[in-house]
Order: structure tokens, then sequence, then C-alpha cells
């Protein structure tokens, strides 16, 4: 045989028989637990690509990034907020994708203008008090403000993203100086100065701390699931309210991913990005941190579900959370709110 045919029939046959994808996708992801390892497992079982996890703090793993440069092995990252993923869009460290499988499960206002992020699970931010204490708890953000409320709220500090993001939300929807006065209306209120996490916020209506606080959904969640020191002995004595149910709906942040600029493997990322907005796998990546799916249709967890159905604010863009981040942080800065 011509050497040269023989040649391309080799080049042919091997075309044929290669996988479709490349061995390996690289995620770099702050997102971690133990829960998702097997939803990672059956992703390498479905496509034969493995994926290398690297877990850090997400401003952690955009300074490693950013320190790699072109040569970053970096396909996917991977953060619990909208307000961080964001901040890697705007450094340079995400480039656009397309995918027909994302566009058609995850809703526009739930992904990137420019396709350079999607979410991948939702939690809200919303109001809990005391059952004992509170006979009418407030029924909006807005209200959180009123001076009847004067040392008894509980809320985490200004630094905290989620946060910041339900700030920006407010400014989106009211305006600076609404929010300015909104935000000095709840350091007026605090109960004591924020400190530590929204399970913190939860246990200070547990010990009597405080009377109303502020805490994304899976926090309380977790202590109906499990067994959560100090706040699951007095669950039962724990209410909630939806916000804004009138009005705007409850303010929703998500677990988000994108692909990173200088991704060595971007189709085994893209896979991976439409296998976790996946029907198979919506319901494990969202309930492993009790939290509600991106894709419509797919069931909540059992716990999650004693929540009851709500009103999101979908109408506030959660571009608007990086558009207002500066404006927010300034603000909290500027009424004392540490």
């Amino acid at each position: 045989m011509n050497p040269i045919k023989a040649a391309l029939s080799a080049t042919a046959l091997i075309a044929l028989t290669a996988p479709a994808f490349a061995q390996e996708v690289n995620l770099y992801s702050s997102r971690h637990y133990d829960s998702d390892d097997a939803l990672y497992a059956a992703f390498t079982e479905k496509t034969g690509i493995t994926i290398n996890r690297i877990e850090a703090k997400a401003d952690e793993l955009m300074a490693r990034m950013e320190a790699e440069g072109a040569n970053s092995p970096a396909d996917v990252f991977m953060t619990v907020d909208v307000g961080r993923i964001s901040r890697a869009e705007e450094r340079g460290l995400l480039q656009p994708f397309e995918s027909a499988v994302i566009e058609a499960n995850v809703p526009a206002h739930l992904r990137d203008d420019e396709n350079l992020w999607t979410g991948l699970s939702q939690r809200a931010r919303i109001i809990f008090y005391s059952r004992e204490r509170v006979e009418n708890p407030p029924q909006t953000y807005e209200e959180l403000a009123d001076p009847k409320w004067k040392g008894q709220v509980c809320i985490r500090s200004s630094s905290n993203i989620y946060n910041q993001s339900l700030m920006a939300s407010i400014i989106e929807t009211h305006g600076e100086e609404p929010a300015r006065d909104w935000a000095a209306g709840i350091v007026a209120n605090m109960a004591r100065a924020p400190q530590g996490g929204d399970t913190d916020q939860l246990r200070g209506i547990v010990s009597g701390e405080c009377n109303v606080a502020v805490a994304n959904t899976y926090y309380y969640v977790r202590g109906l699931a499990s067994d959560v020191d100090g706040l699951t002995s007095g669950i039962d004595g724990v209410g909630f309210v939806w916000p804004n149910q009138s009005g705007r709906g409850a303010h929703v942040n998500l677990a988000a991913a994108g692909i990173a600029v200088n991704a060595p493997n971007k189709d085994e990322a893209t896979a991976l990005l439409e296998y976790l907005a996946s029907a198979e796998a919506q319901a494990q990546f969202a309930n492993a941190n009790n939290e509600y799916p991106v894709m419509a249709g797919v069931p909540i967890g059992e716990h999650v579900a004693q929540l009851g159905i709500f009103i999101p604010d979908n109408d506030t863009p959660t571009s608007s959370f990086k558009e207002h981040a500066t404006t927010a942080q300034t603000i909290f800065n500027e009424v004392g709110w540490d």
C-alpha cells in the first residue's frame, strides 16, 4: 500500500476509535460537600471524563488562576453565590460558552447575559423569627428597618457576600438613598454587632439574644435535617417568613459555574456544566446543600419541601448584584454596618 495512504488510513482509524472527549476536566470549586462525590462519579461513569477538583475559598481560587495566567489548568470555576462568580467575570477569568442544553434547562434570569456563567442551584435569603416572642413578624425586607424592631435583629456583617447581594437588590429596586435609609435602619435595630455565619443568626433566636434574623434557607433546613448544635434542639421555636410575597418576591441567590478563560479542555468543561444542569443531576446537586434546583420540574428535597411554596424575586436581574456591589459596600460603610 502507498505509505501516504497507509498513514491516512491509520489516522482515520484513530479518529473513529478515539473517545469524543479528553479524559479529564479540572474543576476549581469553592463548593465542597462530600455528597457531591457521588454526582461527580456518575459524570465520570457516564462520559469517561475524570474530574480533578481543586477546592478552596473563591477569592483564593481566583488569585490562583490569575497567578497561573495562560498556563492555568482550570477548566471550570464554581462558586456558591452570584457575587463571587461576578468578580471572576470582572477580573477576566471566564470565557463565554454556548450550550443548547443549558439554554433549555436553565431560565434566562438564572444565567449570565453574556453566557459567562450559569446558575446551578438556588437559595433564598429570608426572615426568621421567634415563635414564642414575636406575634407579627416583618413581612418584607423593608419592614426590618422599622424602629419597632430596635434591638431585636440579628444579621451578618456587611462583608458577607449574601448581604451584599441583598443590598444590591434593594438598591436596584428602590435606589441609593432609600437603600441607605434601609441600611441605617437595620444598624439601629441590631440586637448585637454582626458576628458569625447564618447559623449563628438562627442560634441567636433560639438563645433569646434576638427575636428576628436574616439567613439563607438552607441553614435553617440543615437544622431540620440533621443535628446542628445550638439550633436543632430549639428549631420548633423558630418561624420563617417568605418576604415581599405581595411585591417583588423573596431574594434569591445562586450557586454558579463558568468556563475558565484559559481552559485547556473547553469541550469537557461544557459537558460538565451541561450534566450539572440536567434533570439527572439537578436534584442531587441542589439537595446536597438543601437548596432549590434551577431546572423547573425537578423534585426538591424532603426537608426543603417543608418550607412550602414561595414567590421568588425573578424581576430583579442577578446582574444587578454585580453592578451595585461597590455602592452596596460604600453604603454599608457610611451607616456603620460592620
